[in-house]
């Protein structure tokens, strides 16, 4: 592409290609007439390339791919890119609900490769609203192969969609030791680049009770000798707690969920997500048992494998001890404190929504907030916008505060997708389901078909009848 060269408005601009854009651009590939670009900064795709430990499954199934939910027909679904490589029998026998991690990256990878709306290694710089010709003006850079900027640009659209993505997250204690290059403190996202680093120390610390957490002790554990194992795994839950996957459990992670949780009031909703840690936040029962059975096996010739497991403790404080690494936990429950020496620590403390504040600071005066300072969403996934601003700007895994815990999750991908362009096009380019749950979230409401939801006069609310 010539910088600079496209002066047609395009009808949509994606800004980033993570997973939730690129389930977007992957739909809005089969709209006819839609024209559409997703810029991201990186020169190719890769998605949590430090975690995709062998044998790491998705905590979903297959069908939470890019598509499938909306539209299994799709070319861009996991089964259409299973197909194009000629392996839809070894997957039929393999019977895999949950595929590996590595398997869902090179499906990502196959769909970028193929999907002419995709650009990488261009940075979206600035985002203007221009009231004159009703689009908003997005300057970029084109980088190159070391990230150095090469050319700028310019490129105007009527809508766009804001999918920049989470950061990894390094709690304030333990911030400039990750940063010191001669501590090894270091993010899960980055644990394979460092894995023989981690193998080849004496003593390392997990912190962090997840599923990267989880994966990331037990891979270390499986690699290290009988007796010698040095690992501590800290958490500030109150337990290594499995994540919730029950059926009905599970429904919370539905559009019917979801929209619910938005017609619930603000101070409501941030008092409830806090609570629902362990829809997102556990472990699988799969991999929990893993690491038992692995622990398990080490007592068979008797004594006990050196690994510690202490959940409810919080990292007060870091710092160097000499080669080694100090850290001050305190236990909540107990209120006591002690101090752990080791070597090596690696922090599985989840990610962060990245800012968008920068890149949007022109539009600042024109985005409505709540009371606590966030941008308001509506039901479209819309940025609540001044009506002097006649475009769109649609934001995808940036409105927990809006729409709930299944904001970050895959299986709702698709479906978001679809309420974006069918907002977009104003129909319904993508029927979407009636009814997604048989549980009925809150009372007064009416079923898919219209039947009123009634309490009896012997139902009593929060008690017994």
């Amino acid at each position: 592409m010539t910088p600079g060269a496209e002066s047609a408005p395009l009808d949509l601009l994606g800004v980033g290609a993570g997973p939730f854009n690129l389930s977007l651009a992957a739909l809005a590939d089969g709209v006819p007439g839609l024209t559409s670009a997703f810029l991201e900064r990186r020169q190719a795709f890769s998605w949590h390339p430090g975690l995709l430990i062998e044998g790491a499954t998705l905590q979903v199934p297959f069908l939470a791919d890019l598509v499938s939910l909306i539209e299994p027909a799709s070319p861009w679904s996991f089964l259409s890119y299973i197909k194009a490589g000629e392996r839809l029998f070894p997957f039929y026998f393999a019977e895999k609900f949950h595929i590996d991690r590595a398997e869902y990256d090179a499906y990502l990878r196959w769909v970028c490769g193929q999907l002419a709306s995709c650009r990488f290694g261009h940075q979206v710089d600035t985002v203007r609203w221009n009231g004159e010709r009703g689009v908003f003006e997005v300057d970029f850079t084109r980088l190159g192969p070391e990230g150095d900027g090469e050319a700028v640009g310019r490129l105007y659209a009527r809508n766009l969609a804001l999918g920049v993505g989470t950061a990894p997250h390094i709690p304030e204690p333990l911030r400039d030791l990750a940063d010191d290059p001669g501590s090894l403190v270091l993010h899960s996202a980055d644990y394979l680049a460092q894995r023989d680093r981690l193998l080849a120390a004496r003593h390392v610390t997990v912190v962090g009770s997840g599923q990267s957490g989880a994966e990331v002790l037990l891979d270390l554990l499986r690699a290290r000798p009988r007796g010698a194992e040095g690992l501590t795994w800290l958490a500030r839950t109150q337990a290594f707690a499995p994540m919730e996957y029950s059926k009905i459990g599970l429904e919370q992670f539905t559009p019917d969920y979801t929209r619910y949780f938005r017609g619930l009031t603000e101070d409501t909703r941030d008092r409830l997500l806090p609570a629902q840690w362990q829809l997102y936040k556990g472990v699988s029962a799969e991999t929990l048992g893993e690491i038992h059975e692995e622990l398990y096996r080490r007592t068979i010739d008797g004594g006990w494998p050196d690994v510690t497991l202490t959940p409810g403790v919080a990292v007060q404080n870091a710092n160097r001890a000499g080669a080694r690494i100090e850290l001050s936990v305190e236990h909540g429950q107990q209120g006591s404190r002690a101090h752990l020496t080791t070597d090596a620590v690696v922090l599985a403390t989840g990610y962060r929504e990245r800012s968008v504040d920068s890149l949007l600071s022109p539009l600042r005066p024109y985005v409505a907030r709540d009371n606590a300072g966030r941008p308001e969403v509506d039901e479209h996934q819309r940025l609540v916008l001044d009506k002097a601003v006649t475009g769109s700007v649609f934001v995808q895994n940036a409105e927990r505060h809006t729409h709930g815990v299944g904001t970050p999750d895959l299986g709702l991908a698709a479906w978001r997708s679809a309420v974006i362009l069918n907002a977009l096009t104003g129909r319904d380019t993508y029927p979407l389901p009636r009814r997604t749950a048989f549980t009925t979230f809150g009372l007064g409401g009416k079923t898919a078909e219209g039947r009123d939801h009634q309490l009896t006069a012997s139902t009593t609310v929060g008690g017994r009848s």
